[in-house]
């Protein structure tokens, strides 16, 4: 009698992908208990010997961690037992059929194979699998093994069928462990943010349409960091002060070229000293050219892609979400067109064989003959980077697709993949750059201009400009009589708001989540509606957002600050590497967010102080609120409401106002939101210890005075909504 195999992958287009191939086609398909789920009846050779396989799959995490009804009470439960009272690991009803599926199929089962995508998360479905396969009648010690695959390739499927392992149950320890976090944590700060303002102002949560006692205010560790991001960056911009500045520009033309010089002092904020610079150029009748200089220019061709990569270019270049690439990626991996979308590798293994890689593209009528020249110029030398999750390769095309075969965004997500590999794998740009540097009146100014050769990478990587700029010639020690220099005035710019790039960017580089979960959480917060969108698909915080975060702050506690979750994400780690138990970082991380949740219950009147006062805000321009200019969705109730847009940003330079605050949120900002994080991050108390409020009843900010004059330096009390902002009360007292 053939020995009978249970094989569960983790989605069911992978399940009939992984049959197909073990099959060589030749599979039947029945039904399971689930109408998504389908059962793939096929025989092959397992463990040297042939084998009947059942080949199923489920949807995502089978189980899910819960409190027992005991503590299901809102009201009459002490919130700070959720700390401590026990859990329990249930299959929740919407996935009561697999498991129905999975209890059939295992009764009649010698062997379980895992088939689970080869990651933290997939580890774990893996672990829940087996929980369950194991509750079916007389298989309690069923025996189990994993399949370890990045691509469903025949190669990469053979491979993990005759070279099974085990569960890693470090693993698997370490998400038990976040996910019992997440849920005692995120349980026990839902429930007191959410009893506290429904109490309060449970009208206004809900739109002032009834039913308040539904609206939840949830709290996750992950989804409050990058709510904070939001907020930080959105004050960033709040609170920053134009500068004027000035500046030196010489012209010159020579054959019907117009050349411009930068000045090499760049700009000043200094117009009278600018000026003075201006008049000494004038007054200098000649220009001199000093240096005429000529060095190779390179841009260099991307690494090998990783998943954070992926998604920033299909948000920058595509216009698409995270959350929607991810989707389109998945599926495109599950009909075997690209290799394991999920991984943290940016160079590839060097046994891994890419010549036929770049072969299967050859056909294409997009880039087949970008792919002729690799191959054509010794073949593939892939760019590496300096990341490896020893578990993935980059991702990269497994087999060539046209335009017929995929549609709309999937092609879109495919090509750029395709066009991202080629261009790895191929050649960097290469120019020629001409820098020409004059002076006059002892002043030093520079023109630059740049000769492309070879386009390189670019040929193919379509998303890349670099652009030629022509320079007459000039020659060293030339003297030149109509070398005009004006002066032109500007103004430093705010960062921009973030866009989901950006976002991301932030999220990876503290440590917030993981690869696979940055587009879960933004979504998590757009749907709380905590963030909108505006017209640029940039975040505006609404009220709601700017309120929790800075009711936390008042408190003294910046929840949304990254450091707490980034210090999980690295005890996972250690987790997984075996240095530290599930039980060790459980009792450390309960530890401190259970000192944090005591004081947060004592001050949790901040929270509503906070939201009042943006309430006040929100009652007093409601015709803007309503509109919620440049924002999506723009709806009524109030925690829908974005602020009033930022004002229009550019990149640049520029100096932050000092704050307090009604809290600063976010976590600390990549680039020129980076530049506020000196500031004091909670509102100063007054004087007298109590704080100092504003005439809408918000805490008052402290400054200082920055212009010229008797008063420079010296403090003053605020209201703080940005200065000229709608919702100001222009209240002033000095300190």
């Amino acid at each position: 009698m053939m020995r009978r195999i249970l094989c569960v992958a983790e989605k069911n287009d992978a399940a009939k992908g992984i049959a197909l191939i073990l099959s060589r086609g030749q599979m039947l398909r029945r039904e399971g208990k689930s109408r998504f789920n389908k059962i793939y009846q096929l025989e092959t050779e397992i463990f040297g010997q042939k084998c009947q396989v059942a080949m199923t799959s489920v949807s995502g995490h089978l189980t899910q961690l819960d409190f027992g009804s005991e503590m299901r009470n809102w009201q009459n439960v002490p919130i700070v037992e959720l700390f401590g009272a026990q859990v329990h690991r249930s299959v929740p009803p919407e996935m009561e059929n697999i498991k129905k599926t999975l209890l059939e199929e295992a009764s009649r089962a010698d062997t379980l194979v895992i088939w689970t995508d080869c990651d933290r998360e997939g580890e774990n479905i893996g672990a829940e699998i087996v929980f369950v396969c194991r509750q079916a009648r007389d298989k309690s010690n069923l025996p189990v093994y994993r399949a370890k695959f990045s691509e469903i390739t025949p190669a990469a499927i053979r491979n993990a069928i005759a070279n099974l392992q085990r569960l890693d149950e470090r693993i698997v320890a370490a998400v038990d462990c976040r996910s019992e976090l997440d849920l005692r944590i995120g349980a026990a700060f839902t429930r007191l943010q959410t009893l506290h303002l429904r109490q309060r102002f449970g009208n206004a949560l809900n739109g002032g349409l009834g039913g308040a006692e539904k609206q939840v205010v949830s709290y996750g560790s992950c989804q409050f960091p990058t709510l904070g991001f939001v907020v930080e960056r959105y004050k960033a911009i709040e609170d920053f002060v134009q500068e004027p500045f000035w500046k030196l520009i010489a012209k010159h033309k020579r054959n019907q070229m117009d050349v411009e010089f930068v000045w090499e002092r760049n700009r000043l904020f200094d117009r009278d000293a600018t000026n003075l610079f201006l008049d000494i150029c004038n007054e200098s009748r000649e220009a001199k050219i000093e240096a005429v200089t000529k060095k190779p220019k390179s841009r260099w061709r991307p690494v090998a892609l990783d998943t954070i990569e992926m998604e920033k270019l299909c948000v920058r270049k595509l216009r698409l979400s995270a959350r929607d690439t991810m989707a389109i990626a998945e599926k495109l991996y599950a009909q075997g067109y690209i290799s394991y979308p999920r991984t943290e590798t940016n160079k590839f293994p060097a046994n891994l064989n890419l010549a036929p890689l770049v072969d299967a593209q050859i056909a294409s009528s997009d880039w087949g003959e970008f792919a002729t020249g690799i191959i054509d110029r010794g073949g593939p030398r892939p760019r590496g980077g300096s990341k490896s999750d020893e578990a993935h390769p980059p991702i990269h095309p497994l087999k060539t697709a046209t335009r017929d075969q995929l549609r709309g965004n999937d092609w879109r997500v495919y090509e750029l993949i395709v066009r991202h590999f080629l261009a790895c794998v191929s050649r960097d740009a290469t120019g020629q750059e001409t820098k020409v540097t004059m002076t006059k009146g002892g002043e030093t100014f520079i023109a630059t201009g740049l000769i492309i050769e070879d386009m390189g990478y670019m040929e193919v990587f379509i998303y890349d400009k670099w652009n030629a700029k022509q320079l007459p010639p000039y020659a060293q020690g030339e003297t030149l009589v109509d070398v005009s220099v004006e002066m032109t005035e500007g103004s430093t710019q705010p960062p921009l708001l973030l866009n989901e790039a950006d976002l991301i960017s932030l999220m990876d580089k503290y440590g917030i989540g993981t690869d696979a979960t940055h587009a879960e959480h933004i979504e998590t917060i757009k749907k709380r509606q905590y963030v909108g969108l505006n017209a640029e698909n940039r975040f505006v915080p609404g009220y709601l957002g700017l309120a929790l975060v800075d009711g936390y702050n008042l408190m003294g506690y910046e929840m949304s600050k990254p450091m707490m979750r980034a210090d999980l994400e690295k005890n996972l780690k250690e987790i997984c590497a075996g240095r530290k138990t599930k039980d060790e970082v459980l009792a450390d991380q309960l530890l401190k967010y259970k000192r944090i949740f005591t004081i947060s219950e004592m001050k949790v009147d901040k929270l509503s102080e906070a939201f009042q006062g943006y309430l006040n805000i929100a009652s007093r321009n409601s015709r803007s609120i309503n509109n919620a200019p440049g924002t999506e969705p723009a709806q009524d109730s109030f925690q829908q409401q974005p602020p009033p847009a930022a004002p229009p940003a550019a990149r640049g330079r520029g100096r932050g106002r000092g704050r307090g605050g009604v809290g600063r949120g976010g976590g600390r900002g990549g680039g020129a939101a980076g530049n506020t994080s000196g500031d004091p991050l909670n509102p100063p108390a007054a004087p007298d210890g109590e704080t100092k409020m504003c005439k809408c009843n918000l805490p008052a900010v402290q400054k200082k005075v920055q212009k010229e004059g008797a008063n420079k330096g010296k403090m003053f009390w605020t209201c703080p909504v940005g200065y000229k902002q709608p919702g100001n009360c222009n209240f002033f007292e000095w300190a």
